[in-house]
């Protein structure tokens, strides 16, 4: 019997990916175990390994795929003994997979029973060969080509019927559609639910087709990654719905540097702590100090967290990305390092695991390295604070009535006013300043 394979879920939230490169092709013999593909999420390029063996019979979805849904046939295998060009056609007469039971569409309400005396007459039948429109509020299965045109277009994609493999929309059938004359429902079709939707969504950003590019110097277009879609909709949530405010202080960190510097010139130190690894540990006891900023808002209640667990902002090619380090507060420098630094290779190297970038409790974001004296940052959801790390310069202070000078960083706390107050924020700030100008209290 042919093996199905489909689009596998990478990560809980995942819902669609892009099939970013098969590595295996039609007529290869694979094991369980052996790297077939390489699938493109919100946050990462991760590979797929096969859980069957058998012949790879076809290969149903084609690389560089977008949208593809999961749970969709991707390709097919041929089992021990098995008919090959047999196992290829049944691909082409596999059912549909069904949507996810939240996605599905209610049930349609029983029409109410006609009087007997006024009986209604039988609707003309549809012809046989013309397969029915997705169901409104279902998943709708089309090609990104086919989705693309029918948006240009102006035409709703589930008014489309699919002549394609398991009822998918192809771009035959888009410009199919567009020739008898359809076009997009009027406004007054839709739902209450789709029309509180709608108002909901912020202005569309610019396209291609403004006429302002037309004034603009020639320039090369790049296409939105998902990770890249995926920042610009949280964070345009986020500063959008999350009322932020700020608060700043100013550290030295001259008995934070001399104590670096102690630690990473013992004896038989396998370790090399940055500053940032302090500030890590730092923020994680203060954090512990404070749990009032160790929290998440939702609309039902404040989540106050057991642990802290600090998310750590790393640049990567076509983005950001945040792996955690659980458990911080019980963890030493030198751990912390260690941490840091392999989550860090491993995202530049898209080869984190999603338990390793999801659910942190708090982020810490560094751009000191580059010389910003200081930013904000825009809170990552469900988090409710981020912390931004400016860089250590030398500068003049008064102390004791007299002018010094010492080596000073500038931290910004931005925080979610819906579950952390002033007061909350403050104490977190003032803890963050005792333990970093005292770094001897990270040892205690």
């Amino acid at each position: 019997m042919p093996v199905s394979i489909l689009m596998p879920a990478l990560s809980p939230t995942m819902t669609e990916g892009t099939l970013a490169k098969w590595l295996v092709k039609e007529g290869d013999e694979i094991s369980s175990g052996d790297v077939i593909a390489e699938i493109e999420t919100d946050k990462a390029t991760m590979e797929v390994e096969a859980v069957d063996e058998g012949v790879v019979a076809k290969l149903v979805v084609a690389e560089g795929s977008e949208n593809v849904a999961v749970n969709e046939l991707i390709a097919v295998l041929a089992e021990d003994g098995e008919d090959v060009a047999e196992a290829a056609a049944s691909a082409d007469s596999a059912p549909a997979p069904a949507a996810p039971a939240e996605t599905k569409a209610p049930e349609p309400a029983p029409a109410a029973a006609a009087p007997a005396a006024s009986p209604t007459p039988a609707p003309t039948a549809a012809p046989a060969a013309a397969p029915a429109p997705a169901p409104s509020g279902g998943r709708v299965f089309a090609s990104p080509l086919a989705r693309r045109i029918a948006a240009d277009a102006g035409v709703e994609i589930s008014a489309i019927a699919g002549s394609g493999p398991h009822g998918r929309i192809v771009k035959a059938d888009v410009e199919a559609f567009i020739a008898a004359g359809g076009a997009k429902p009027a406004p007054a079709a839709a739902s209450k639910a789709e029309a509180k939707q709608a108002k909901a969504e912020p202005a569309p950003a610019l396209s291609l087709d403004d006429p302002i590019f037309k004034l603009l110097p020639e320039f090369e277009a790049v296409s939105n990654s998902n990770m890249r879609k995926t920042i610009a909709r949280r964070l345009t949530d986020s500063a959008r719905d999350i009322p932020h405010f700020t608060l700043t202080v100013d550290v030295e960190i001259d008995a934070l540097l001399a104590m670096r510097k102690q630690l990473n010139e013992r004896d038989g130190a396998d370790y090399k702590i940055s500053v940032n690894d302090f500030i890590i540990k730092a923020t994680a006891l203060g954090l512990t100090r404070v749990p009032d900023c160790n929290v998440a808002y939702t609309d039902d209640a404040i989540l106050k967290f057991s642990r802290v667990d600090m998310a750590i902002a790393v640049a990567i090619e076509g983005g950001l990305i945040t792996p955690i380090i659980k458990d911080c507060a019980s963890k030493g420098l030198a751990t912390i390092s260690k941490e840091a630094k392999e989550l860090a290779g491993k995202a530049r190297e898209g080869k984190l695991a999603p338990e390793e970038y999801q659910g942190g409790t708090f982020t810490i974001s560094n751009l000191g390295m580059f010389g910003v004296k200081s930013f904000n940052s825009i809170i990552n959801p469900p988090q409710a604070a981020i912390l931004s790390v400016g860089a250590g310069e030398q500068r003049a202070v008064v102390k004791d009535g007299a002018l010094s000078i010492a080596t000073v960083c500038t931290l910004s706390l931005a925080v979610d006013h819906r579950c952390i107050d002033g007061a909350a924020g403050a104490a977190l700030t003032k803890e963050l300043k005792a333990l970093i100008e005292d770094p001897i209290a990270l040892m205690l």
